[in-house]
């Protein structure tokens, strides 16, 4: 099939009430335009363009990498307007599909079936039946309103009483015969309530040259939704939501509440996975089997070995966890930490850029940054590795069964040797030897005698 993919992003979004191109509001973590792209990609190779205009230079930035071309709708005089952008570009012959950048959810099959109800010959429509077409374009039909031929399409807001009252609706999207549409859109006229070139009127250019007008029907709603405000933004963000849980769902990984449950990226799960309420997973998130995710945890691009438990309020970001680790409540691994199987983060603790082997434990209150840590290192409650000195980034390299006394700092580059303990308050800058107790701290004083010092009495007032 010799395919077009247009998709019209120029507009300004007025009732976003942002200064931000409507496309590049988010959904699910990605801007609404992305989420079109990514559909478009799984048809096939096959030139697509991006009609820009508002912001356009924002828009066509966030389509780098792509593959799509870009053409500029300077200034933006409505739909038919926008398609005479790209007609120079488009084939001779075949199908033009032409699709919205603020309508995100849009299935590729239900593209693909549009694409080929055209079939390069026919002009095909994408509608649906809402019970609520406020806003929406609707589709006039010859007779039975139900099943008669497509005669063409009303805006709502040029629609009569009467043809408000019908429920099936243009989506906006469509599929031409890409040399009919070329002199179609040519023939477009701007005499209607907003003085905008309207694409929907070769509709009935088609139906006057006796070109079969077709319409092919989405299977619900959600995917031809469009975004124009935050409002619908933030409902077609709970329905994909519940869309992806409900995936999970029937993969068998056990949600405590799938309405209160966010996936902005991937996430890949064993089985026996069980997410608690409130959760956010990001980028890509693989999840090995048993893994407990207790609630109100944020998890970015990390991979969690089998039988892990991340406790509540725990944020994982660019982190390999091993087996059995325990993390959390309330810890913190940055991109770079690299735990081996049943490692345990206790609460308030941090970690970057460092690499614990099996067995290790900082359970409380401590930072780790640019640390090897080795097996069954117990790391004591306050410490932490002083590994910048204001200029450059230096290692902590913590050997095997070393004990670290709370409150200690560790000034890198330094190396604690194999089996040595950190007394508790020790400030170490100087490597240290094996098996040996080392500790480096202030002599401890009492002064006899020593009387606190008191607040000096106010003077009267008045005086």
């Amino acid at each position: 099939m010799v395919l077009d993919i247009v998709i019209m992003a120029a507009g300004k979004g007025t009732r976003m009430k942002s200064r931000h191109p409507k496309v590049l509001h988010r959904l699910a973590g990605r801007p609404l335009l992305a989420h079109v792209l990514a559909t478009t990609a799984t048809l096939g190779r096959h030139p697509t363009w991006v009609i820009t205009g508002h912001g356009a230079e924002a828009v066509e930035s966030a389509m780098v990498g792509t593959g799509a071309s870009s053409v500029r709708q300077m200034p933006q005089l409505g739909t038919g307007h926008a398609v005479a952008q790209v007609v120079p570009h488009l084939a001779a012959t075949g199908t033009t599909l032409i699709l919205n950048g603020d309508v995100p959810l849009i299935e590729a099959a239900t593209a693909r079936a549009l694409a080929e109800a055209c079939g390069g010959q026919r002009l095909a429509l994408l509608t649906i039946k809402l019970d609520d077409a406020t806003g929406y374009g609707r589709i006039l039909r010859s007779g039975d309103p139900e099943g008669g031929r497509v005669l063409g399409i009303v805006e709502h807001k040029d629609a009569t009483a009467a043809q408000r009252e019908i429920r099936e609706v243009y989506t906006g999207m469509m599929a031409a015969p890409t040399a009919a549409l070329k002199r179609w859109v040519a023939a477009l006229k701007n005499d209607n309530a907003q003085g905008e070139f309207y694409l929907t009127d070769i509709v009935a250019m088609a139906v006057a040259e006796g070109v079969a007008v077709v319409a092919t029907h989405a299977a619900d709603d959600t995917e031809v939704l469009g975004v124009n405000s935050p409002l619908q933004l933030a409902d077609l963000e709970r329905r994909l939501q519940r869309r992806q849980a409900d995936a999970l769902l029937e993969a068998g990984v056990r949600l405590a509440d799938p309405a209160r449950f966010d996936l902005r990226g991937t996430l890949a799960t064993g089985q026996d996975v069980e997410i608690d309420v409130g959760c956010v997973f990001e980028g890509a998130v693989t999840l090995g089997d048993e893994v407990r995710i207790g609630a109100h945890c944020v998890i970015r691009n990390a991979v969690i070995g089998a039988g892990a438990v991340i406790h509540p309020f725990s944020h994982i970001e660019g982190a390999v966890l091993g087996a059995g680790c325990l993390v959390g409540p309330f810890a913190r691994l940055r991109p770079g930490a690299d735990l081996a199987e049943e490692v345990h983060i206790g609460n308030f603790v941090e970690v970057k850029n460092s690499t614990l082997a099996r067995g290790a434990k900082a359970n409380h209150l401590a930072y780790l940054g640019d640390a090897t840590v080795g097996e069954r290192v117990n790391y004591g409650a306050g410490s932490i590795t002083a590994n910048y000195d204001g200029a450059n980034k230096h290692r902590t390299v913590i050997e095997a069964d070393v004990h670290i006394g709370s409150n200690c700092v560790l000034i890198a580059p330094v190396t604690i040797g194999a089996g040595g303990t950190v007394g508790g308050g020790s400030t170490i800058s100087k490597n240290t030897p094996v098996e040996q107790l080392t500790v480096a701290r202030g002599k401890q004083v009492s002064l006899p005698g020593w009387t606190r010092p008191v607040k000096a009495a106010k003077a009267a007032k008045g005086k």
